[in-house]
């Protein structure tokens, strides 16, 4: 299985640069975060998937792959996501886990859970006809058989979640690189999105992302983004153990506005030590994905 996920992820890489270096012309491709709402790789937008007024969607598809580094391992995950009527989205991901191969903590990650997420506008961008106006949702993550850190020490499956308002707005005045600047807070008793499992409680944490789009090579668009994550301080069922707010940084290109598809490349800033005699190596790890929507 670790094989099969570093072949997944070569081929990722490849595709990326392929089509970075190929690149074909602008996009109206619909891009997946990591979860499987419309967003970055970790923090969502306020925008939901796009579709007429009183129509549903046909599904965007999603593969992301995050090598996570030598203790906690290889994560994969397949996402597919819909909407209605331009304001409402909502969609599944299958995350897949390959163990890392520290014999004291990687069993502390097992096989992989679900989540179930979806977002609504409450507010959309330019309303009133006001040009300052951001585009305002709120949103929500179910993520179950989680069963990573606390779940894998008590051997019990656990579903932790997440409940959060975005807002995003498209700056196009700075032409002809237009930025999306996004701000939002969410409650959250996941850490790391379940990714380390659950957090002890519930907790108020701040997320935002910057992305400036550039024109590429033949018509392509390439997209520079940065984000942020606020995490829980404390791992539950792990005493001691501190864990850092997550960043990306991330490179997108769309390569043609005839395909509907999007590449991502990325690096997380995962945590490192989080406790006295406990590293888990995932600062500066790399990560890919691609988008296609129907």
């Amino acid at each position: 299985m670790r094989l099969l996920h570093r072949f997944a992820g070569r081929i990722a890489s490849a595709l990326f640069f392929a089509f970075a270096l190929a690149g074909a012309g602008q996009v109206s491709a619909q891009q997946l975060g990591w979860e499987g709402e419309t967003g970055v790789f970790i923090t969502p937008l306020a925008y939901t998937a796009a579709t007429s007024p009183k129509k549903f969607a046909l599904p965007t598809v999603a593969y992301h792959y995050l090598d996570a580094g030598p203790v906690i391992g290889i994560f994969s995950q397949a996402s597919i996501t819909s909407g209605y009527s331009n304001r409402i989205e909502f969609g599944y991901t299958r995350t897949v886990h390959s163990t890392g191969g520290n014999a004291a903590l990687s069993p502390l990650w097992t096989d992989g859970f679900n989540t179930f997420h979806a977002k609504g506008a409450l507010i959309k961008e330019n309303a009133w006809k006001q040009p300052w106006m951001p585009q305002v949702s709120a949103g929500f993550m179910v993520r179950s058989q989680v069963r990573n850190v606390g779940g894998a020490l008590t051997k019990k499956d656990t579903t932790n979640g997440d409940i959060y308002v975005a807002a995003s707005k498209t700056i196009t005045q700075l032409k002809p690189m237009p930025i999306i600047v996004t701000g939002g807070i969410r409650g959250s008793n996941a850490q790391l999105f379940a990714l380390a499992g659950n957090a002890p409680d519930w907790a108020a944490l701040g997320f935002g992302s910057v992305a400036f789009v550039f024109q590429g090579p033949a018509k392509s668009t390439v997209v520079f983004a940065a984000e942020v994550s606020q995490q829980p301080n404390h791992v539950k069922d792990l005493p001691g153990a501190v864990i850092p707010t997550a960043m990306v940084y991330a490179v997108r290109v769309l390569p043609s506005p005839k395909l509907p598809l999007s590449l991502d490349v990325g690096v997380l800033q995962g945590p490192g030590r989080i406790a006295p005699g406990i590293d888990l190596k995932a600062r500066n790890r790399p990560a890919f994905a691609i988008s296609y929507k129907f």
